[in-house]
């Protein structure tokens, strides 16, 4: 494909934020790109007609699907009238170079691109490299210039991040069944990287705000959504690796709840799968009360890791 082909932007949003959404929506924007860009904005929960006040000039729908991310994110792609389809979510911002770096790996059997990304986490008084107000940047990258399908069962990939999808417009649309949201973006990627390797620029070329998302669910949800993902895609518990993750990740969700059976339950199967996945004496810690689930994920988000 060529730098020629449109591009839709949809970008979700509850509407209560208005300064990180106009910075969004002025991101995608002002990217320096040959082919036309034009931005939706879906609304979900939120008033559109308040919204479009915050973005004058640009399309405001409201979710006319399954409530949450998915479904907004399904309505701004039935909207757009594009060659491509980009994904960014309100909080988070494109960099410099980002689209057209992709849409010309984008050809052929290639019908998915993503990129590396720069974590933004914490506050003031944070030490190591921070942007404005003391907010600490990492940079997350694959060190890989394509993601298969055995990179995303053998890990999540936090750089395959929905604000980097650019994709074929028709090609995938986005799986509502996901509880809660949860995972439908590690879903997505992963239907198209069974079909063809994901292109991936290794460069951080979205800046990722971790912390603020509305799509941050409770703790039964993360659970509920990493079950989910174990039922559509059964790979994942074979390869060790993978599902020793997954099951650390479980255990952790488990134990964040207050739940010591449970989380005991699934720390066993994570070292029955990998002896050495380091989730699961966590997640055990956190059961015992020896550290609180918040403390952990600050600390891991500082170093622009998650659970």
């Amino acid at each position: 494909m060529t730098a020629t082909l449109s591009v839709g932007v949809v970008i979700p949003t509850r509407g209560d934020r208005p300064q990180e959404l106009r910075t969004a929506v002025q991101a995608a924007l002002a990217q320096e790109y040959a082919g036309r860009v034009s931005v939706v904005v879906v609304v979900d929960g939120g008033d559109p007609a308040v919204v479009a006040a915050q973005v004058p000039g640009v399309r405001v729908l409201p979710n006319r699907l399954s409530p949450g991310l998915p479904g907004a994110r399904n309505t701004g792609i039935a909207a757009c009238d594009t060659d491509l389809v980009a994904f960014c979510d309100d909080d988070d911002m494109w960099l410099p170079g980002k689209l057209a770096a992709q849409a010309r790996l984008l050809g052929g059997d290639v019908e998915f691109a993503s990129c590396g990304i720069e974590v933004e986490y914490g506050g003031r008084g944070m030490p190591g490299p921070a942007g404005a107000g003391g907010r600490r940047r990492v940079p997350r990258l694959a060190g890989a210039d394509q993601v298969t399908a055995a990179d995303l069962v053998r890990s999540r990939m936090v750089m395959v991040h929905s604000s980097t999808f650019l994709l074929r417009r028709g090609a995938f649309w986005v799986d509502e069944s996901a509880p809660a949201g949860q995972n439908e973006d590690w879903d997505l990627a992963l239907r198209a990287a069974k079909r063809h390797p994901i292109a991936n620029v290794d460069e951080p070329f979205v800046r990722v705000r971790w912390g603020a998302s509305h799509y941050v669910a409770r703790w039964a949800d993360r659970i509920a959504g990493l079950e989910w993902m174990l039922a559509r895609h059964p790979e994942l518990a074979v390869d060790p690796r993978g599902a020793a993750r997954i099951y650390g990740q479980l255990a952790f969700g488990h134990a964040a709840q207050g739940h010591r059976r449970a989380a005991a339950r699934w720390a066993a199967r994570t070292f029955a799968a990998r002896l050495g996945e380091p989730r699961a004496p966590i997640a055990l810690a956190v059961a015992a009360g020896l550290v609180p689930a918040s403390a952990v994920l600050a600390l891991l988000h500082q170093r622009g890791h998650g659970i």
